[in-house]
């Protein structure tokens, strides 16, 4: 039985598809195939982290463009270093490496529409990384999502996510349709690993039941939210013509808006590492009788001058 795709997915569009060749990323490229999907290119960045066995993903991805007769993207890139050179973790680095990757991959094919191969179990996970972490709250992946690489902007779809872990793996075990196992995704030392096989099941016995959709569930009921205060704060009009946060109208909101209203700004400054200690930091501006500068990330500051609230 095919997997179901999200119903607002259209398989006739053309799609850039990121396939790293395990299980995930191989299901969904032949599940949109069962769903007629024929204008697909195939996108496979080796991160070069694993050795032969990174080069053994990226022959068999060719191998499954070729088979399928699509077009396919296939390069490298040294996350170890970018990591290092930009002291950033290897997680932040492969993503932004796919994400200049793609971007080229976008400008090439003329698509800047990129279907990713996340699920259920995987925006549970992050959904409980976040939390943990502080940086984003109960927020989880989401169906589409946007991002900006340069002067290009990428749409990334998420065609399974309402999908199990477990039906993926009983579609691949129907079809026996070949994939490529990372012996990464068992390394207990990661936290999205060890979420997975450790604190995720043992919630579940705790529970007494399968925990993923009442996580997902918060999450979404959280972003509702956030969506409800971000197009309040839109009518509020909070700016002054020069893209800069006036401080007489911000003083007179209650501090839960006062403090979404600073993270979107922020964001769109571009403030890298944004979280809500970082937030927190800079909400203090609002008053007259504190510092006026408050350090950012990327040797950036919020200021307060003259009414204002801005980043330099």
């Amino acid at each position: 039985m095919p997997l179901a795709l999200d119903s607002r997915f259209s398989p006739r569009r053309r799609y850039l598809l990121g396939i790293s060749g395990g299980r995930d990323s191989v299901a969904l490229l032949h599940t949109l195939l069962e769903a007629g999907a024929q204008k697909v290119v195939l996108c496979h960045l080796n991160h070069q982290l694993r050795g032969l066995f990174s080069a053994h993903d990226a022959a068999f991805v060719r191998d499954q463009a070729e088979a399928c007769n699509l077009p396919f993207e296939i390069a490298r890139a040294n996350v170890q270093r970018r990591a290092e050179e930009e002291k950033v973790s290897i997680e932040v680095a492969s993503r932004r490496s796919r994400h200049d990757f793609f971007t080229e991959c976008a400008r090439k094919h003329r698509c800047n529409t990129v279907l990713l191969a996340h699920h259920a179990d995987d925006n549970a996970e992050t959904i409980l990384l976040n939390l943990l972490r502080g940086s984003a709250g109960f927020k989880g992946m989401r169906y589409e999502s946007k991002v900006e690489v340069g002067r290009r902007k990428l749409t990334l779809l998420r065609p399974l996510l309402g999908v199990r872990r477990s039906e993926i793996d009983q579609f691949l075990e129907a079809t026996a349709i070949p994939y490529r196992d990372d012996a990464s995704n068992a390394d207990p030392f990661t936290p999205r690993n060890r979420l997975r096989a450790e604190i995720l099941p043992l919630l579940g016995e705790l529970m007494a039941r399968d925990v993923v959709p009442a996580i997902v569930r918060a999450s979404e009921s959280s972003l509702e939210s956030e969506e409800a205060l971000d197009e309040l704060l839109q009518t509020l009009d909070l700016m002054d013509p020069q893209g800069r946060l006036f401080l007489p109208k911000m003083r007179k909101l209650a501090e839960p808006l006062q403090r979404r209203a600073l993270f979107l700004y922020l964001k769109d400054a571009g403030v890298a590492n944004l979280s809500r200690d970082l937030v927190e930091r800079c909400l203090p501006l609002l008053s007259p009788d504190t510092p006026a500068k408050v350090s950012l990330p990327g040797a950036l500051h919020c200021c307060r001058r003259a009414s204002r609230i801005f980043v330099e």
